[in-house]
């Protein structure tokens, strides 16, 4: 008998919204490649790009930090069975 799935939706949810910018909520739903992706691109890419721009890159902080918001949002608007449907069993890792 197959073990189910533990619905993951607050805690994915939450985490996209308080520190999405980190790709937290992607460990948690299991996408470890996306969250490495925000890992890189906020511990390392953003900083060297802020610093050969004088600064301006820095402000690609403002995109890393709103489109996890909006995943956030996303999550808690979908009924359970929904999220369940695509972001866990269907692995959608994108918005």
């Amino acid at each position: 008998m197959e073990k189910p799935v533990e619905n993951k939706k607050i805690m994915a949810a939450l985490t996209a919204i308080l520190v999405g910018n980190l790709g937290i909520h992607k460990f948690v739903l299991g996408y470890n490649k996306e969250g490495i992706i925000y890992l890189v691109t906020n511990i390392v890419l953003i900083p060297i790009i802020g610093a050969l721009t004088c600064g301006f890159g820095f402000s690609l902080y403002g995109v890393t930090f709103l489109i996890p918001l909006i995943e956030g949002i996303i999550y808690l608007t979908k009924s359970d069975e929904d999220f369940m449907n695509i972001y866990q069993l269907n692995k959608k890792a994108w918005f």
